[in-house]
Order: C-alpha cells, then structure tokens, then sequence
C-alpha cells in the first residue's frame, strides 16, 4: 500500500483497494479442489487468481529496474533486464551469478523472494531456458547440422497446444464438424500468431502429426469407422478439403502479408 501511495492520493481510492487486496478470491489446488485464498486476515501478497495482481506486479518490478538503471548495474555486467509482469530474464556476459546475488539481495529489500523453483543461471551459448512460451539457447538446423542460438516454442507451450486440441476434439462434443474445425482454426491462428518468430520446424510439423491422429480418432468414433479410420480419413484430406490449418500454410500466409 506504500507503494502504491506514491502514485495515487485520492484516499477513497487506496481505501478501495486496500478492501481489493483483502477480498477472499476462491482457487483451485492441483488436486482439484475448490478452496477460499486471501480474506481480511491476509497480510502478505495477492491472492493467486486477483485481477490487481498484474498491476502491483508492474509497480514492485518498475522499483526494480529503476534501481538496476541507477545503480548502473546493466554498464557494469553487460546486462540486459527483459521482463514480462513479473517474470523476467537477466542477459549478462559473464556476470550472470553476480547478477543473480544481487538481484536476491534487492528483492529482500522490497519485501520480496525470488522462486527458487524457477530461478537458476544458465550459459546460453550450451543450455537452453525457458521463458515466455520459447526456449531459447542452442539449435541444430536440420539440413546441416550446424548448431545456432536460437528460439523455438518450448516443450510446456506445445504440450498446453496439444491438451486444447484434446479438449476440443473429446467425444462428448456434438457441434458440427465445421464448428469443430473452426474452433481448431481459431486455437490455431493464435499459435502462429504468437509463435511467428524464432525456428519451428520440428514443433511445426510434431504438431501436424498430433492434430492428424486427434481429428482422425474423434471423427473414427462420430462416424463409427472401421479400424482407426487411416484408410478412410487421409492426412492431406484433413489439411485441405476438411478445412484444418495448416500450421506451415498459416505461416507462410502471414509472411506474405
């Protein structure tokens, strides 16, 4: 609320959102269960699933990097911060575990902790890391073998794909075949969309294979198809005449625009 009172005056305002931090806000844990967050007790953070979450995020991590900026440390390390709300990355060459030690230290001075889970030093030049959706460090291009730094979706953002193309195509759906397809389409065009820089070949083509094998099941099952439905539903059908996108199509469509 300190912080957050460097920038707003208007008292019934902060009053109104000291009751926002304190509202109860229902979760769900990994085992399914339904359970209240937060309330007047809490004392400490947001309530995970808060829609000001994001905001007081900004607000910790702009002190953040101001401090980064006058302290100078970005000329000192050869660092770069790159953030997203409160997920962020520290580019440095050759000073990352300084960067690190000195991170922990500012960030107990705001009150906060870093998630030691997710936090770690990697050389980038020889690991891959995550962030945001991709997986960045070293790639082999497939015709060479040449290997490059690179970025390409990450094991988690194609497996989160897969599980909503399993959730759309799932027996109980009894919309059209052209619904069906559409919904696809739309989970699709978003995919290519945020995924349009950086290498996916290999993801490109591991996906098409999934959906393949998923629209083939789910329309083996409606139309009650002998065997798995190969002889009957061919792959080039699916991406052509049944109307789903093709992810290499969608791409090249969009470079074009």
């Amino acid at each position: 609320m300190q912080s957050i009172a460097r920038r707003i005056v208007d008292s019934n305002m902060l009053r109104l959102i000291k009751q926002w931090l304190q509202a109860p806000v229902g979760i769900t844990d990994g085992d399914g269960t339904r359970r209240m967050a937060g309330g007047k007790a809490h004392k400490l953070g947001v309530p995970q699933g808060g829609v000001i979450s994001p905001l007081v995020a900004n607000l910790y991590m702009n002190r953040f990097l101001k401090h980064w900026r006058q302290s100078g440390r970005g000329e000192a390390w050869q660092a770069h911060v790159i953030n997203y709300a409160d997920d962020f990355v520290i580019l440095s060459r050759g000073h990352a575990a300084e960067a690190l030690a000195w991170t922990d230290r500012v960030m107990a001075r705001l009150g906060l902790s870093l998630n030691r889970t997710k936090t770690c030093v990697r050389d980038a030049r020889k690991e891959r890391f995550d962030f945001l959706g991709y997986s960045f460090g070293p790639h082999c291009f497939r015709q060479t073998g040449r290997w490059y730094i690179g970025a390409s979706p990450s094991k988690k953002s194609v497996q989160r794909l897969k599980d909503k193309v399993g959730a759309i195509l799932v027996p109980g759906n009894l919309g059209s075949w052209e619904e069906v397809r559409d919904t696809l389409n739309r989970l699709l065009r978003g995919w290519c969309g945020y995924f349009s820089p950086g290498s996916h070949y290999t993801t490109d083509r591991a996906i098409e294979a999934h959906l393949y094998d998923r629209v083939r099941n789910f329309l083996t099952r409606r139309h009650k198809l002998p065997s798995r439905g190969t002889r009957h539903i061919r792959k080039d059908a699916v991406f052509s005449t049944m109307g789903v996108l093709q992810l290499r199509k969608c791409r090249h469509a969009g470079a074009l625009s």
